[in-house]
């Protein structure tokens, strides 16, 4: 078989239950959701971090983050790092990227033309980290520019990560996918294989969709559920999730509803920027020849346990990603999985796709046999591990955490606070009631504690590898 093309579909910020596929009965994901149907979905997919930059650092290099020494937003991954698209442009891929990166710091403050980048294997490059202004290098702003517009939001609806966004022909998703279709097109026919990763600042807040994508759930915003929250729950659980953030107090069930359409509204855009690049496949005959991956670097709270936006928190919502992989005529179509696959297990499977050798230090576990039918859908890892190292300044009451998650059981290990989390996942999905001092769960307790303490020892970066016996 010729080596695929691969395009790399990967949101910001987007939870596992925001698609049609997935059991959400509200969003219209119609061209997602047949690629599901057309390919395998992983149901139990989690992200090595809740947070972008370390996530990112993880699926690029099949590495922990703290492996690959980047497991905080606002540093910059060490230029020795090697990325799986350096690996595939080193064996004859040609790599093109649109939206954000995030592998580096940032903030204005320090990132003054565009994102530094390492030898990252990109041979087209359309940055924009996130639609605002902020910096020379965002084509983003440049393609809006050209096209006679301004970026402006008319202001906020209520809670102030709410407003109404630019039209859907001006959005940054559009042209995050007008990039990729210019570039499924341009390589169409040439005989050589290509990667593209399209990487969306949606559905990252502040919750910006088109004005008429919102108004559908406005329509109806009576039946939007409001979020998962029983009042007096954040007593039992550790001090950061208690002070500091975005809490319940004080919104209104309007505000909270108006915040999952807004949201939902923005997931809706991505499918439809979707359903443009495949289109653009079927229109260049790349279809049979192209892998297709549909994923994000992490969730997002919507107001579930109190909670907004993102952080130290480990709950489903937060940590549990879509996980879509498409390819007719290679992966049978139809097919679910409910194993417990981590997101930087992505890095081997993008490169056995490829047939290309994984560089040493990789520590992920490759989803293609699964993919091909070679290996059961029923499982692939033991428990999932994700973690969370020094929070900003202006997260008060935040601290380190190490997750990690059975078939049964979830723990969370806060590095400076004596109270944990542990959920029984089949008694209470919704992880309203935190096990950590129930006497009845004590033996599950130190179980879980050691599988923490395993898993963290799991990470000790294999390199450089042994040469000798002593």
């Amino acid at each position: 078989m010729a080596r695929p093309n691969i395009l790399w579909i990967c949101t910001d910020q987007q939870r596992f239950d925001t698609l049609g596929c997935t059991g959400n009965r509200f969003v219209g994901t119609p061209n997602v959701d047949r690629l599901a149907e057309g390919g395998l979905l992983f149901e139990h997919c989690y992200s090595q971090s809740p947070i972008c930059t370390p996530s990112r650092a993880a699926f690029l290099t099949g590495r922990y983050p703290r492996t690959a020494r980047c497991p905080q937003n606002g540093q910059s991954i060490p230029a020795d790092e090697v990325l799986i698209t350096r690996v595939l442009a080193e064996s004859g891929y040609t790599c093109g990227l649109s939206g954000k990166l995030h592998l580096s710091a940032c903030h204005p403050s320090v990132c003054t033309g565009s994102e530094r980048r390492i030898e990252d294997g990109y041979s087209e490059f359309h940055w924009s980290h996130h639609p605002n202004p902020n910096w020379e290098a965002n084509e983003y702003i440049q393609w809006l520019t050209a096209k006679g517009g301004a970026y402006s939001t008319p202001g906020y609806r209520g809670m102030r990560h709410v407003m109404t966004g630019m039209p859907a022909e001006l959005h940054q998703t559009t042209w995050c996918a007008e990039k990729a279709v210019d570039f499924i097109r341009a390589w169409a026919g040439r005989g050589a294989p290509w990667l593209f990763s399209v990487n969306f600042f949606d559905p990252h807040a502040p919750f910006d969709p088109p004005a008429n994508y919102l108004q559908r759930y406005l329509d109806r915003l009576d039946e939007v559920p409001l979020p998962n929250y029983v009042e007096g729950e954040l007593e039992a659980k550790p001090l950061r999730q208690r002070r500091g953030g975005w809490v319940q107090q004080g919104v209104s069930e309007e505000e909270h509803r108006t915040s999952r359409a807004a949201y939902w509204a923005m997931v809706d855009l991505i499918d439809t920027a979707v359903g443009s690049m495949m289109g653009a496949l079927a229109e260049t005959s790349q279809l049979d020849s192209t892998l297709v991956i549909i994923t994000s670097d992490h969730g997002e709270m919507l107001g579930d346990h109190g909670r907004y936006l993102k952080g130290a928190y480990f709950y489903d919502p937060c940590v549990r990603v879509p996980l879509i992989l498409s390819m007719p005529g290679v992966i049978a179509p139809g097919r679910r999985s409910a194993a417990l696959v981590e997101l930087f297990d992505l890095a081997p499977t993008v490169l056995d796709a490829c047939d290309v050798e994984r560089p040493d230090g990789m520590q992920a576990c490759s989803l293609w046999p699964m993919a091909r039918g070679e290996a059961p859908l029923e499982r692939h890892r033991e428990d999932v591990y994700c973690e969370f190292y020094n929070p900003r300044p202006s997260h008060p009451g935040t601290s380190s955490a190490t997750m990690v998650r059975t078939e049964r059981h979830k723990i969370v290990v806060d590095h400076n606070d004596p109270l944990g989390e542990l959920y029984d996942m089949a008694a209470d999905p919704a992880e309203t009631h935190n096990l950590w001092d129930d006497p009845a769960h004590a033996e599950v307790k130190v179980q879980m504690l050691k599988r923490v303490c395993d898993r963290m020892a799991g990470t000790v970066d294999p390199l450089p590898l042994r040469q000798s016996p002593w």
